[in-house]
């Protein structure tokens, strides 16, 4: 059962030193003129409802007269940084709409709808307390994923840029049966990439509200990537099957999808492509991702038991003895990411690096 899968709460873990200087080599680090827990001082609050009349879990919140204009200027300037040069320039062209909170799950995340007044297009972006499972989830995604993740720490505060997208289980709702057979074969495909993505990452809880559908229209079809939205659950777990998309019971249409429309062949193909271009990203910014593994593997982002719980299943599942001197959730990725790299390289033994 995936009550068993799942901790029920995983807690936050401080930033350590190291990856804060990891952070700041790579320009993530950056001085911002509001902390999430200004954003708490809200002094009312409506619930937030969707267009079918249901409860969203969002609250719009509201903040005295005195600090509003303060907190606006100070969540635009931020937007700044976060998507352009950090200037003042563009300042008076920006209107923040909506804040919004949320008080479900991990992060409590703050939402910010800001709209350009000139074009009246609009933006959101998350303002979360800087919880170092995310941190690491988030660099790994923008490193690994064939997307850019785009995000900011300062102190204990994490700033993160909209992953637009159709959520999966939105997506889903009515049933994969009304999709055309390209479409559910293509979506198959994509599932299958993206389950083994998160297995070789160790990106947990991929349940279906946690990541979502990108629809591309593409000449005369639409192509569709599956991109994750939640990051808490990066290398916290024991158990391996958390870190598996395909046996989470939100994902049953997908995975059903997925044996009505492909033959177990084409599956292992696809397997194999994801490995091989995870493999290629690996291996393009290996500098960088050593000195992510390094912080990581001397940081506690999960406890001795789950440590131990994990290395000891993925010793089960790749016969790879490295994997039985593991003793932090870091050294366990950086094993689990060689072992994907040496059988890469032993199929491609014509890679010149």
């Amino acid at each position: 059962m995936e009550e068993k899968l799942i901790s029920r709460k995983k807690p936050s873990f401080l930033i350590s030193k190291k990856l804060n200087k990891y952070l700041t080599k790579y320009s993530r680090n950056v001085v911002m003129p509001i902390f999430y827990e200004d954003l708490l001082r809200y002094s009312g609050a409506i619930e937030v409802y969707d267009k079918s009349g249901e409860d969203t879990l969002w609250l719009r919140v509201f903040y005295p007269e005195f600090e509003r204009e303060e907190i606006e200027r100070s969540l635009k300037k931020i937007y700044t940084i976060l998507h352009a040069d950090g200037s003042d320039s563009s300042i008076p062209f920006l209107n923040v709409d909506e804040i919004d909170y949320c008080t479900f799950g991990n992060s409590k995340p703050f939402r910010i709808k800001i709209r350009n007044i000139l074009n009246d297009n609009y933006m959101y972006m998350y303002i979360k307390v800087a919880d170092a499972s995310r941190v690491y989830g988030l660099e790994l995604e923008h490193l690994l994923s064939p997307d850019r993740i785009n995000f900011l720490v300062y102190k204990n505060t994490l700033v993160e840029g909209h992953i637009q997208g159709i959520p999966g289980d939105v997506f889903m709702n009515e049933g994969y049966e009304h999709f055309s057979s390209r479409d559910q074969k293509q979506l198959s495909k994509e599932f299958v990439k993206f389950n083994e993505r998160s297995i070789i990452r160790l990106l947990g809880d991929m349940r279906s509200y946690n990541y979502v559908i990108v629809p591309t229209h593409d000449f005369d079809q639409v192509q569709y990537r599956i991109r994750a939205i939640d990051f808490d659950q990066q290398s916290y777990e024991g158990k391996f099957k958390v870190y598996m998309p395909q046996f989470l019971k939100e994902n049953n249409s997908f995975v059903s999808m997925v044996h009505d429309n492909l033959r177990e062949e084409s599956i292992e193909q696809y397997k194999i492509e994801e490995r091989s271009a995870i493999s290629k990203r690996i291996l393009r910014v290996q500098n960088r991702i050593k000195s992510l593994l390094e912080c990581m593997a001397e940081d506690k982002i999960s406890t001795d038991k789950k440590v131990k719980m994990l290395r000891k299943e993925l010793f089960e599942y790749t016969k790879d003895v490295k994997f039985k001197k593991c003793n932090s959730m870091g050294s366990i990725l950086k094993v689990a990411f060689e072992f994907v790299v040496r059988n890469y390289e032993n199929v491609n033994h014509y890679v010149v690096h």
